[in-house]
Formats: structure tokens, sequence, C-alpha cells
């Protein structure tokens, strides 16, 4: 998927659009998803100026935006304007090396259940082979009242 279809299957946009490729889907199943990340980020002036590396918090929502895709890829629909897709619980959450401007954000996700519309993932997010960020996510599509 280019940033095209990701655009009709994410309500998320610039400067908080965190996935710009998806290489692989089954629905159902699993996603592998990239984020290019740039020096041009609004984020690294602040984190930090001497040193930037990607909010640990920021990776996190770029494997929950990945497993939105995936979710909504497995109902067969997109977002709308009668919903929204919340992200509602982390676990586990491990930090094991920092992300920095160059690297490539591989993020990979799999469905572990989905009950009554709470999904839950276990995701991993690598640079070069490593994993960067893993963690058990919750999400769920609720209706805007």
């Amino acid at each position: 998927m280019d940033i095209h279809e990701i655009l009709k299957n994410l309500p998320h946009r610039y400067p908080i659009l965190l996935v710009d490729r998806v290489l692989e889907v089954v629905p159902g199943e699993r996603i592998v998803a990239l984020k290019n990340v740039t020096v041009n980020e609004p984020f690294f002036p602040g984190h930090y100026p001497h040193h930037p590396v990607m909010p640990g918090v920021l990776i996190v929502e770029a494997l929950a935006q990945t497993a939105a895709i995936l979710s909504f890829k497995t109902m067969g629909d997109g977002p709308d304007d009668k919903s929204v897709y919340y992200f509602v619980g982390i676990d586990g959450a491990r930090f094991k090396r920092p992300v920095s401007p160059g690297d490539q954000l591989i993020m990979e996700v799999s469905i572990v259940a989905n009950k009554r519309g709470l999904w839950k993932f276990s995701a991993v997010a690598k640079v070069d082979g490593q994993v960067a960020t893993e963690a058990e996510l919750m999400c769920t599509v609720r209706p805007i009242e």
C-alpha cells in the first residue's frame, strides 16, 4: 500500500500520520509497515537538539496506526465520520534501542484477539533488524455521539 491507500485507511494526517508504506498485509492475521524517520520530523528540535531521538510514545503510536490499518483491512471497512478508532491500552512496552533520523522503522503487528470490538495486538518495531520497541496494544472502534 502506498501513501494514498494509507490515507484511505487512516484518519490521521500530518503531523501525526506515522505510517509511510505498508509492505505486507494479511487481513485477520498480520501487517508489516514502515516509517521513514527524517531529521525534518516536527518533534526532533525539542527531543533532543544535540542528539535527536524519536520519542517512544510516537513509536508506539506508529505501531497503533499500523494496527488500525490491519483492523480496517480485516473488517473490510475504513474510517468514517460516524466512528473513531481509539487506542485504549498498552501492555509490556519495552524500548530496546533509540530511533534516530535516517532510520527506517519496520513495524510488524499481529492480531492476538478480537472480542466484542476490542482488538489486541502483538507489535514490534525494528531498525536494521534490531528490535527498537515491542508492546501489546489494545484498540477499539466506537461511534461518535
